[in-house]
Order: C-alpha cells, then sequence, then structure tokens
C-alpha cells in the first residue's frame, strides 16, 4: 500500500494579537540573520506552547510541532484532541488554506476539504455555480462535473434551492451541499473537519456512510476530525491524537481513543465532597464502567456507587440519579426510598450501590445528576450536576448510526444494595 500523505517535520506559528506575524523590524531582523549571517530563523527559537488554559509569556505561540507521520492510501485516519490542540489548523496546511512555519507536506492525488460552514463558497454564486467553480478548482473539467452534477444534488438534498444564491442558504442546507461536492468530485484524499455536527441526524448517517464508501469501495483516502468518540470509532481504524500542538499519540483508533479518555474523562472522575455536619450530603459518587478508562460496553451491567452522609435519621429519605447524553437529553432515571427499605436509616456514612441490568445505550459520553432529598419533597438536600462523565463505546463493531430519543426511562428494574463499609 503506498503512502497518500506524508507530514514532514510540520510547524506553525502565530503571534497573538495581530494578523500577521509580519513586521518591518521582524522582516529586517530575519533577513539579517538568514541571508547575511547565515543563521536560523531567530524567531523559530521562541514561542510558547498552545495552551488555552495558561497566560502567555511570549507574543509567539506554537499552534503546531513537529508534527511527523504518514497516511497509508486508503485509510479512513481519525484526528481528535480538545479544542485548541491543532486538529484544524492541520488540516488547513494539507488543505493549502495556510502555510507551515516549517516542514512540508507531501500529498499524492486530488484534495477536497470540508473545514468549516460555507468553505469554498462564494456567497453571491447560486448553488449551481458553486458546484462547477469548486470542481474547476479541483482541476476537473465541465464535463466532468456536469457528469456528477445530478448525484451531488441528490445527495445534498437541496434541489429547490440550487439556482439561489449561496447566501440565502441555512447552514445546515450549506454543509449538505459542501459536503456533496467534496465527497463526489472524485477526490483521491477528502478532508473533514467537525462540520458534519451542523448536519441532522438523517444527514450525518448519508454521510458517514459515504465516507465508509469512498474508503472501502473505492479505496481513497479520508482524514475525519471530530469530538463524537463513537463517530471516530465506527468510520476509522487508524487514529492520531493532538495536544497543545504536539502529536501525543498514534496507532489503532482503539489504542488512541483509550489514550485520549484516559487523558481527559478520567481526570474527572469520581465526584468527591467533603462532609456536611449540618445536613444529609453526598461525599463521593462513583461510576463503575465494564471497561478501564470510564468507558462502559453496550448492554453490560453499569454500577453507580453512593456515599452518603447523615448527621441524623431522617425518615423518607431518598437518592436519584439521571443519566443525561452529551446533548444534556435525559436519558436514564433510578431512585430509591427508604419507605422500602432500611438504606439510609443509619447515622452516619451510607454506602450504596445502583446496577443497572443491560444497560443499553447509545455510543458517546453522558454524565450523571444527583439528588438527595426528603421523598415527599418537603426538603432538598442536595442537587449535583454534570458529575462522573462515562463513555459509552463499541470499539471495533459496526453499529447503527443512532441519536437519543427526547425521553426519559424510568429504570424500575434496577437493583440497589447496601455496601457495608
Amino acid at each position: 500500500m503506498s503512502t497518500a500523505i506524508k507530514f514532514e517535520n510540520i510547524s506553525k506559528q502565530y503571534r497573538l494579537g495581530l494578523v500577521s506575524t509580519q513586521t518591518l523590524s521582524h522582516d529586517l531582523n530575519r533577513w539579517w540573520q538568514t541571508s547575511i549571517r547565515g543563521k536560523e530563523d531567530p524567531y523559530l527559537k521562541i514561542g510558547d506552547v498552545n495552551d488555552r488554559a495558561k497566560k502567555a509569556e511570549s507574543d509567539y505561540i506554537w499552534a503546531l510541532r513537529d508534527i511527523n507521520f504518514e497516511v497509508q492510501q486508503g485509510d479512513v485516519l481519525g484526528i481528535i484532541g480538545k479544542n485548541g490542540a491543532g486538529k484544524s489548523t492541520l488540516l488547513k496546511i494539507l488543505s493549502k488554506v495556510t502555510a507551515p512555519t516549517t516542514g512540508t507536506i507531501k500529498a499524492r492525488g486530488r484534495i477536497a476539504s470540508l473545514l468549516e460552514v460555507g468553505t469554498g463558497f462564494h456567497p453571491e454564486m447560486t448553488g449551481r455555480e458553486n458546484i462547477f467553480m469548486n470542481g474547476a478548482i479541483m482541476g476537473m473539467t465541465k464535463a466532468e462535473i456536469s457528469r456528477k452534477f445530478d448525484e451531488i444534488v441528490d445527495f445534498s438534498g437541496v434541489e429547490r434551492y440550487i439556482d439561489t444564491p449561496a447566501k440565502r442558504y441555512s447552514s445546515g442546507m450549506t454543509v449538505r451541499l459542501g459536503f456533496a461536492i467534496a465527497a463526489h468530485l472524485d477526490p483521491e484524499i477528502l478532508v473533514v473537519d467537525e462540520v458534519l455536527a451542523v448536519g441532522d441526524a438523517e444527514f450525518q448517517k448519508k454521510a458517514i456512510g459515504k465516507m465508509q464508501d469512498i474508503s472501502k469501495g473505492e479505496g481513497r483516502t479520508v482524514l475525519f476530525v471530530s469530538h463524537n468518540m463513537a463517530a471516530i470509532s465506527s468510520l476509522t481504524t487508524k487514529s492520531v491524537c493532538l495536544a497543545n500542538g504536539s502529536l501525543t499519540k498514534i496507532g489503532t483508533t482503539q489504542d488512541v481513543v483509550n489514550f485520549y479518555l484516559n487523558e481527559t474523562i478520567s481526570k474527572i472522575g469520581d465526584f468527591i465532597a467533603p462532609i456536611n455536619p449540618l445536613k444529609p450530603c453526598f461525599i463521593k459518587v462513583s461510576v463503575i464502567t465494564s471497561e478501564s478508562f470510564s468507558i462502559h460496553r453496550n448492554g453490560l451491567d453499569l454500577i453507580i456507587d453512593f456515599e452518603v452522609n447523615m448527621p441524623d435519621i431522617i425518615e423518607g429519605m431518598g437518592v436519584s440519579f439521571q443519566i443525561f447524553s452529551e446533548n444534556e437529553i435525559p436519558i436514564i432515571y433510578g431512585y430509591l426510598f427508604d419507605t422500602k427499605t432500611t438504606i439510609l436509616r443509619k447515622k452516619g456514612i451510607n454506602k450504596l450501590r445502583c446496577t443497572l441490568p443491560n444497560c443499553k445505550l447509545y455510543q458517546g459520553r453522558y454524565y450523571l445528576k444527583v439528588h438527595l432529598a426528603e421523598s415527599r419533597g418537603k426538603n432538598k438536600f442536595e442537587e449535583i450536576d454534570k458529575i462522573c462523565q462515562f463513555e459509552v463505546i463499541m470499539l471495533g463493531e459496526t453499529i447503527e448510526w443512532g441519536w437519543q430519543k427526547n425521553v426519559c426511562i424510568y429504570t424500575e428494574d434496577c437493583s440497589w444494595t447496601e455496601i457495608n463499609l
């Protein structure tokens, strides 16, 4: 299998607060050092790591630093990382939207890119005109574009608006047509950033199916950036992880996703709080998943542990929880009242375990919201939101792309037990 893309020592430096890094004094200094004295560009020796959370000590930052890896022809490569990690910058360099500060990229074949909503579109031109313009930019003849035209329009689903200026398109319509153009004009390399998140569920399913056809059926190369680990896992076989502009992991998607989740979600971990001596309170909440690094395999038992401190015995106490999707949709609701058990009838720390048998959730990220109150609603002692994040994922398995319904499932069959301390 031949190499489709080779990244060699790719670095990208920006100067904070300015549109360009160039000033007359800097240009003169560069010219003096590089052309007259024959030395290295002095501005490549300075610059901070691109960490959004820290105050910069230099006006220069490295959006990317020394990126080296290869992509083989026919690979579907996932690119993951936090916001600001350098993912989009890397794709912009590959797509020649911007130039690297140092290094080179060697790409074999025609590249089609969908980096953000409206990429490559002229707002005053109609959808029809934009299709022909994009094809011409990619080096295709008018006859070649015409052969693909009907297929592009049908896939995008915007036939009624094809002769309307693109400036009147919604963001969803723009993404639909943009992806259809990029995917159907026979690119050897297809580059797709997070823009698919703008489309609806039907279009996302269709787009992911098209990318799978492009890679598996046609042997073309796809680079796919997403924050959705379910999409990355179901679509890609190899992935890279970026952090603060540096390449931190490259390998199989399973290994890279596990590494990424270990570096991000697992840091959130258990909810832990000090004891409040004046009222009932949660002092620890944990989600015990089937796999390591807060990953749960769909269909296996999911366990949630609670530690509740009771300064005094209060009759009618209740513990409840909700599992929310990353889209803040409530998926599962579970509860326990002490009217049916002796749980929470002990002064001091009470440790409870809730088991959700054969817990079935779509792939994606979830978190907990927990409540501690009297069952009759007289007093609500605590309500804690967005804790104990975990990931439901089926690595290496093909699944039907789906979305959570906007409904909360009441779990009557969950079992509660008391754990002896």
